[in-house]
């Protein structure tokens, strides 16, 4: 009787198994798209930081105390670099219309929140008047200041490792390479 019984559990949990190995991948996908597009933004970043790292090592490293003209000279040819090693790159290669959504909504929800003004405000203030255009590859302006991230866009947005970081230019959300003082993707006009 007790080897009936075993049999018989043995049994539901193989078929359990199978049953669940076999549910087509559009029907997993559809359980959470955001987690499915933040995942697959994840692998995009992991293989940008991928060729990073590995054009970064393959130029001289800075010293450990770098005057800002070596400094500006390392990002520049690491720069040139990636900008040839991605000569193809173009908006939404990091940033796809999926999480493109994601970050839409994200910054929506918080720049129309409370003490949402006064974050935009500040994020502008740091921006000026200036009419930047973001270029995928091209060299984040020398002439604007870094601009702060809110912390509850950090939190909101998946994090990052440090060969990337989020900035704004304008209203624009970008991906800067802090290393190369480049943006590697951005999302157009970001803050409502």
């Amino acid at each position: 009787m007790l080897s009936r019984l075993m049999f018989g559990l043995a049994l539901t949990l193989a078929i359990a198994t199978c049953v669940a190995a076999h549910v087509p991948q559009a029907q997993k996908d559809r359980a959470n798209p955001d987690a499915v597009a933040i995942a697959a933004f994840a692998k995009r970043v992991d293989a940008y930081v991928g060729l990073h790292k590995k054009l970064e090592g393959s130029i001289p490293s800075l010293p450990k105390e770098a005057t800002p003209q070596q400094i500006d000279q390392h990002q520049r040819a690491l720069g040139r670099l990636i900008g040839q090693e991605r000569a193809n790159a173009k908006r939404g290669d990091l940033f796809t219309p999926d999480m493109e959504r994601i970050a839409r909504k994200l910054l929506r929800d918080i720049f129309r929140g409370p003490g949402g003004e006064q974050m935009k405000r500040e994020i502008f203030e740091e921006y000026g008047q200036r009419n930047i255009v973001p270029t995928v590859n091209g060299r984040y302006p020398d002439e604007v200041p870094l601009s702060t991230v809110p912390p509850g866009v950090l939190a909101g947005l998946p994090k990052l490792p440090e060969e990337l970081e989020y900035r704004f230019v304008g209203r624009n959300l970008i991906l800067l390479d802090p290393h190369a003082h480049i943006i590697a993707d951005y999302v157009d006009r970001a803050i409502p």
